[in-house]
C-alpha cells in the first residue's frame, strides 16, 4: 500500500517550472524630474523589479509630459519604461508597492513576449502633434440641434405665431377661400 501511495504523488507532481518566467514592460509614472533626478527615478524603479524576482532587460527615461487629468496632485509626469522577465506574481507585487510609495504616481505592466531587445531598446515616445487652432465660429456648436435657427425670425416650425406677432396673412387668406 505504501508503493501505491508513492506511485500516486509522483504522478501529481507538477513538472518543474522556470525560474525566469515571462517577459513584462512596465512603464513607470514619477512626478516631474524637480522632485528626484532621472538617475534616482531609474534605481528606484530597478529596486522595486529586482525586490519581487524580475531581471531588468531594458530600462530607460521615456518621455516627460503633460497629463490628461491631475494624479496624486501632479499636472506633469516623467515616464520611466522598463523590460523585465520575472514571474506572474511579480506583477501584483510591484503594483502594490507602487501603490504604497510616495515617490511613484502610477505603474502600467502589460506583457512583453512579443518584443525582442533590440525592439525594447528602440521604443520611443510618439511625438506630440501640436493642435490646430479654430475660430470660435468655426467651432461645431453641440448645444444647438442641426438646422434649426432660434434667432426671433427663425422658423417657428409647428408651435405657431408668438404672441406679440400678428398671424401670418396667408391664415388670413386660407379661412376666407373656405366660405
Amino acid at each position: 500500500m505504501a508503493e501505491r501511495k508513492k506511485k500516486t504523488t509522483t504522478r501529481n507532481q507538477a513538472a518543474p517550472r522556470s525560474t525566469e518566467g515571462k517577459q513584462y514592460e512596465a512603464m513607470f509614472l514619477f512626478p516631474p524630474p524637480g522632485t528626484t533626478d532621472v538617475d534616482g527615478m531609474i534605481k528606484i524603479a530597478t529596486g522595486i523589479i529586482e525586490r519581487h524576482g524580475g531581471k531588468i532587460l531594458v530600462i530607460k527615461k521615456w518621455d516627460e509630459r503633460k497629463l490628461a487629468y491631475e494624479v496624486k496632485h501632479q499636472k506633469r509626469g516623467t515616464y520611466i519604461v522598463a523590460f523585465y522577465k520575472g514571474p506572474g506574481a511579480s506583477v501584483g507585487a510591484i503594483e502594490r508597492d507602487v501603490n504604497l510609495s510616495e515617490e511613484i504616481l502610477r505603474v502600467l505592466i502589460t506583457q512583453a513576449d512579443h518584443l525582442n531587445e533590440t525592439e525594447m531598446a528602440a521604443v520611443e515616445p510618439q511625438p506630440i502633434q501640436p493642435r490646430e487652432e479654430r475660430a470660435p465660429w468655426d467651432r461645431p456648436d453641440f448645444n444647438r440641434p442641426p438646422g434649426r435657427s432660434f434667432d426671433r425670425g427663425g422658423d417657428r416650425g409647428d408651435r405657431g405665431p408668438r404672441r406679440d406677432e400678428p398671424a401670418p396673412a396667408e391664415a388670413a387668406v386660407g379661412g376666407a377661400d373656405e366660405e
